[in-house]
């Protein structure tokens, strides 16, 4: 095989992507709409078309396969990266195109009551983790790529690195994690002593930290916090290393409380992210404090949650009540 042959378009999306340092998770997306795009035009190359051929395909979603505005959204953004960073030009002029509906719902947000019952049906290490979600306002997967080194108990402090938009913050570390918390990094420990004698020492780490920190999957700081209970291969590099537990674990976990703990609202993990929010500002905090908390570039994402403050419809009491 000649190594000065160019890749194909898809591997090019991927390596500038990884390059980018975008997370796994907009790889995966990008991919899809980028060969939903070209499937859709039977397989012309995008080098031969542009903003007509990228309207009719938008235009398809909403009428066709009737996406949600967030998901044309991601179409679109996926396209326009292929354009601009790989095919190195503009896609032109795109004629108007049916943007699909984005409606205007609420999050949901549990009562405080609420939180405390499904805790009750919770165990270690989601306990904890369901913890930093709603008593410090982490995403699931904040959550779950926490690493040794961004964690200080003695401040009661974390790092948030590369959040959503490629940020860092910093929020609390409430006490109620904090023996969840050592639990983890104990199990981590063991986890990382036994692959260590076994001659693993590989963890995933974004490629410009893997280049500077050529050794980190032998030092205990860059191991995950919650750490999976297996080894697994590194879908990038082929290495055999350690991961965090995945996702389906916690939803999994977070369904099963909330069955039990009979609350009929549809409760995800991002709820309870929702709910800290919510609550901080029930308790007179700042919204600009919360802002900065939950990593929110603009005040307006974080004004969302004063519509559903634990007031009934608007703050307004029924005329009902008064009779």
């Amino acid at each position: 095989m000649d190594s000065n042959k160019k890749p194909k378009l898809l591997e090019q999306v991927k390596q500038k992507i990884r390059f980018l340092h975008y997370s796994k998770h907009t790889e995966r997306t990008y991919i899809h709409w980028i060969r939903r795009f070209i499937l859709f035009h039977n397989k012309r190359h995008p080098k031969d078309m542009g903003g007509e051929e990228l309207a009719r395909f938008l235009n398809y979603l909403v009428n066709k396969e009737n996406v949600a505005a967030s998901t044309q959204n991601q179409a679109l953004a996926a396209i326009i990266f292929l354009y601009k960073q790989i095919l190195d030009t503009d896609v032109g002029e795109i004629p108007e195109f049916q943007y699909a509906r984005k409606p205007k719902r609420l999050p949901v947000v549990l009562t405080q009551n609420e939180v405390k019952r499904v805790f009750e049906f919770l165990n270690e290490p989601h306990k904890t983790m369901v913890g930093l979600m709603y008593g410090a306002g982490l995403r699931l997967n904040e959550c779950l790529e926490l690493r040794m080194l961004d964690v200080d108990i003695e401040r009661r402090e974390i790092i948030v690195r590369r959040g959503k938009g490629n940020k860092d913050r910093r929020t609390l570390l409430p006490d109620f994690v904090i023996p969840g918390f050592k639990l983890a990094i104990d199990k981590a420990q063991q986890f990382h002593e036994i692959d260590q004698a076994n001659g693993i020492t590989h963890v995933h780490m974004p490629d410009a930290l893997a280049r500077k920190y050529p050794n980190a999957g032998k030092q205990l700081k860059w191991q995950y916090v919650f750490a999976s209970h297996k080894t697994s291969v590194d879908p990038i590099t082929k290495n055999i290393g350690r991961h965090h537990i995945h996702t389906k674990s916690v939803s999994r976990a977070i369904s099963n409380a909330v069955r039990k703990a009979n609350i009929m609202k549809h409760v995800t993990a991002h709820v309870f992210r929702h709910s800290f929010a919510t609550h901080l500002l029930e308790n007179g905090y700042d919204i600009r404090t919360v802002q900065e908390l939950m990593g929110h570039s603009n005040v307006n994402t974080t004004m969302i949650y004063t519509h559903v403050l634990n007031k009934g419809g608007h703050g307004v009491k029924s005329p009902l009540d008064n009779l």
